[in-house]
């Protein structure tokens, strides 16, 4: 069964900050997006600097839709209110900040990152370290 956004593709406004946030500086907003669906193995720094740089020769949407397409993935949310690559092309703002209050809504701290979030800590708390080991004959 696929889900629903908790917050839609036109509420940018809603959230004042995130939205002022991805107005003028999109790059810290997706790095921090692509960070937490990547669960960390790319950071916020390399993925704004990559958006950046197909910015210039205006093709930083498709990248953007990639990740839109992963989160959707991941969480089993529906492609709405059409194809990922539409609505990064048409409304990469509203794109950014919907995305961006979603993984808020789902518990992680999007100023943190991956390693700041709960959703790290939860998993790494549970681990131990193996016991002595000795050689078996």
């Amino acid at each position: 069964m696929v889900g629903e956004w908790s917050v839609g593709l036109f509420d940018c406004f809603g959230d004042f900050g995130t939205c002022c946030l991805t107005f003028w500086c999109p790059c810290v907003t997706f790095g921090r997006i692509a960070e937490i669906v990547d669960k960390g193995s790319t950071s916020c720094c390399m993925n704004g600097t990559l958006y950046v740089c197909l910015g210039t020769i205006g093709f930083h949407w498709l990248y953007s839709c990639t990740k839109r397409s992963a989160m959707r993935s991941q969480y089993n949310l529906q492609e709405s209110p059409c194809m990922d690559c539409c609505v990064h092309l048409c409304c990469e703002s509203c794109a950014l900040c919907q995305e961006y209050k979603e993984l808020e809504t789902r518990g992680f701290n999007m100023a943190k990152g991956w390693e700041g979030s709960n959703k790290m800590v939860g998993c790494v708390q549970g681990m131990k370290a193996p016991g002595k080991q000795g050689m078996c004959f």
